[in-house]
């Protein structure tokens, strides 16, 4: 291994994913050379000491391939200078920089370390700011030395910067004694990472503790195909194969965390079941909460409900459906019930009448739905108020009994009637956490369309709450005249039968006849910037939402978001941008939320848009919907991550919200994805408009798929067995 040291020239390429780095380093003599490897973010002036090997690229010569690096404090003016504003330290950016070395000079990182207060005798310093940049320089300190750890067990700086940020000084500690906390811990790192890291501290693959952090790994892996449970055996197959360990051992390990109780086994004739520990609670809760539900009395209405129901219907001129009648007897009648229906079926309208119900007997009704942009809708069409789930049931209040929410057994909420929207939403840890907040005597209610796809987290609740027969249920049939008229419904409801929607030119569902994918993305970007908005009058980025099946291929996710960034929003003179990996968030960008963070109260699939984007202090705020106004979250660097574009989204993450106008490309590119309910999903979340651009055998491919998503679940046996099989 050869030595290097020297000054860093310039930065020629850098990936934050891996950083992966190219750069120019003037060495203490001799030419200036190309080093390359996965690297600390650098900066020009950097004073680093690299080891590695020459090595010859074919294409680009002679290069340093670096394996081990240490950076150095540096000792001149300039270097000062560059090291602050190089992004590495937080709050400092080129212009504070500039002001801090013109005031203290050399003498400039000894005071940022020592007496920062000192930091305020410069105009526009607040205390805070300096006490800000004191904690930036300590953290990349404290950085530089963990990193050295890190590096030598194979953790890129990305990673390592990631450690610090969850474990702090103590992160060579826990990394040493229990690598595999990481994959639970740290964002981004799997098992899979953990497990190198392992490997490289000398963890034998047969080692106890690990074969246990796989099993909890792979059953989180089943969970996140939207299982509640994995079949024993195929299982102990597929995590022996993948652990790299023999069937015996992993058989082992499994008794030995159903005796920890973090993971659970229910045996059936057929087979065993294998339940992390919060599943198997939340299956088993539910059916018992459901039960109490149905086996208590509703608190008694002391009204003639079908009068009210007839007065409704003459205050807004309209004819109830039979179906639609049943529903608001059977929010009577029964503790718990469910109300289900296609787009056009008159939902939101049986969902006002239920509540002018229950508030002419002077009860209490509280309405609740799964996203933000559900809640805000469910509150604009009927007129009260509505909360996200996660808002209603007090997530991150202070509880009682340490529960996460603050509404519970214990604490109770506090209503007679509660309704939900958008039920086919709700996965089953969210549903138990519900359910455990409602006392029986209360009435819940809920409704959505179960013919749309399965919530994303595990269960399918809705389904298997129909499925088991037991939960009174209300299926609307009728489609409302005003409804016919609308293409989107029709060809929804079509394409629910599994027939070929129709195709027509005019009207509000269009087909544009594309083959080639470069075409199709021609298309969709002309389509949203120019002839969509201009015939509807509407903003681009609020009323246009694309959807597509796949996250990868050229009309996948990924390659539409920069294409529509590019044309919707691209750089410009004064426009703040933020780079996060291979991503640049300009304000004005379109995003999406991509996991549940508890303490912003943003949640997995959430939509808002980039407001303010401040490039010194590297931060990010995002404005998101909310019932009555916007809600301004703010992330800093290293949480962007969390965010995407949302120009183009993809069918499952559409859930739950509505847009004026869905574009959908369906292309035989998409064969795998191709399926009738996801077709019937992204149709149903349009408004005012449909185009689908791809070919006529793809849509028909899609119609004809009827394969349902089966997930592994027993809540509908739990449920039969709670409330007897003959119901």
């Amino acid at each position: 291994m050869t030595d290097l040291e020297g000054i860093v020239e310039q930065i020629i390429f850098y990936n934050q994913d891996n950083n992966y780095t190219v750069a120019k380093l003037k060495p203490r003599s001799g030419r200036t050379v190309t080093v390359v490897g996965n690297l600390p973010p650098l900066y020009p002036g950097a004073a680093v000491s690299f080891k590695g090997e020459w090595v010859r690229h074919k294409e680009y010569g002679e290069q340093f391939q670096v394996t081990e690096w240490e950076s150095r404090i540096p000792q001149t003016l300039i270097g000062i200078e560059r090291f602050l504003s190089s992004g590495l330290i937080k709050g400092v950016g080129a212009v504070t920089a500039r002001k801090i070395v013109a005031k203290f000079g050399l003498d400039s990182l000894t005071v940022i370390q020592n007496t920062p207060e000192r930091l305020t005798e410069i105009p526009g310093i607040s205390l805070k700011k300096a006490m800000k940049i004191a904690a930036g320089l300590e953290e990349h300190a404290a950085l530089q030395r963990i990193m050295v750890f890190l590096q030598g067990v194979g953790i890129s700086p990305a990673y390592a910067l990631k450690i610090y940020r969850v474990y702090g000084e103590e992160a060579v500690k826990v990394v040493s004694e229990n690598p595999y906390r990481l994959a639970d811990d740290v964002f981004g790192i799997g098992f899979k990472i953990a497990d190198q890291i392992a490997a490289k501290l000398g963890v034998e693959k047969d080692s106890p503790y690990r074969i246990r952090a796989g099993i909890r790994y792979l059953l989180n892996e089943v969970s996140s195909e939207g299982h509640v449970y994995a079949v024993e055996n195929e299982f102990l197959e597929h995590a022996a194969r993948e652990l790299e360990v023999n069937q015996l051992q992993v058989a082992a390990e499994i008794e030995e965390l159903i005796l920890q109780k973090e993971i659970f086994r229910e045996t059936t004739p057929e087979f065993s079941a294998l339940y992390l520990a919060p599943f198997y609670h939340s299956e088993v809760g539910a059916a018992e909460k459901i039960s109490a539900l149905l086996g208590a009395e509703p608190k008694r209405v002391e009204i003639e409900p079908e009068a009210v129901l007839a007065d409704f219907a003459v205050q807004n001129k309209i004819v109830l459906a039979p179906k639609q009648k049943e529903a608001a007897l059977n929010s009577v009648k029964y503790g718990m019930m469910v109300i289900t229906g296609g787009p056009g079926t008159g939902k939101t309208t049986i969902v006002k009448a239920i509540i002018a119900l229950f508030k002419q007997a002077g009860m209490r009704v509280l309405l609740a739905a799964p996203t933000g942009r559900a809640a805000k809708r469910l509150a604009e069409t009927t007129g009260q108020e509505a909360k996200t789930i996660h808002r209603l049931l007090g997530y991150g209040s202070e509880s009682k009994n340490g529960s996460r929410f603050q509404y519970n057994e214990r604490e109770p909420l506090e209503t007679d009637v509660l309704i939900v929207d958008e039920f086919s939403m709700v996965d089953l840890l969210l549903f138990y956490n519900l359910l455990k907040a409602i006392t029986p005597g209360t009435r819940l209610i809920m409704v959505g369309d179960v013919d749309q796809l399965p919530s994303v987290g595990p269960g399918s609740v809705l389904r298997d709450l129909i499925g088991s027969q037991r939960i009174p249920t209300v299926r609307l049939n009728v489609i409302f005249r005003q409804a016919e008229a609308s293409l989107i419904v029709s060809n929804a409801h079509k394409i629910n039968r599994g027939e070929f929607p129709m195709l027509s030119t005019s009207r509000d569902f269009f087909f544009i006849a594309k083959q080639e994918p470069e075409q199709i993305v021609e298309t969709i970007t002309d389509l949203v910037k120019n002839r969509i908005s201009s015939y509807l009058r509407c903003d681009p980025l609020e009323d246009i939402q694309v959807l597509t099946p796949m996250r990868r291929t050229i009309t996948g996710v990924e390659n539409l978001n920069l294409t529509l960034q590019n044309a919707l929003n691209p750089p410009q003179a004064g426009k703040a941008e933020l780079r996060s990996g291979s991503v640049v968030f300009r304000v004005g960008d379109k995003v999406m939320q991509l996991k549940n963070d508890y303490q912003k109260m943003v949640f997995n699939g959430d939509i808002g848009r980039v407001r303010e984007i401040d490039a010194e202090e590297r931060v990010l705020c995002v404005a998101y919907p909310d019932v009555d106004a916007e809600r301004i979250v703010e992330y800093e660097a290293e949480e962007l991550e969390q965010l995407v574009l949302a120009y183009a989204i993809s069918v499952h993450k559409s859930q739950g919200n509505e847009y004026p106008v869905v574009i959908m490309p369906v292309t035989t590119q998409h064969f795998l994805m191709l399926q009738r309910n996801l077709l019937y999903t992204a149709v149903t979340r349009a408004k005012q408009m449909v185009v689908i651009i791809g070919t006529k055998k793809a849509v028909a491919i899609a119609v004809k798929n009827n394969r349902i998503e089966e997930r592994h679940s027993f809540l509908q046996q739990r449920i039969r067995a709670a409330l007897g099989e003959s119901g």
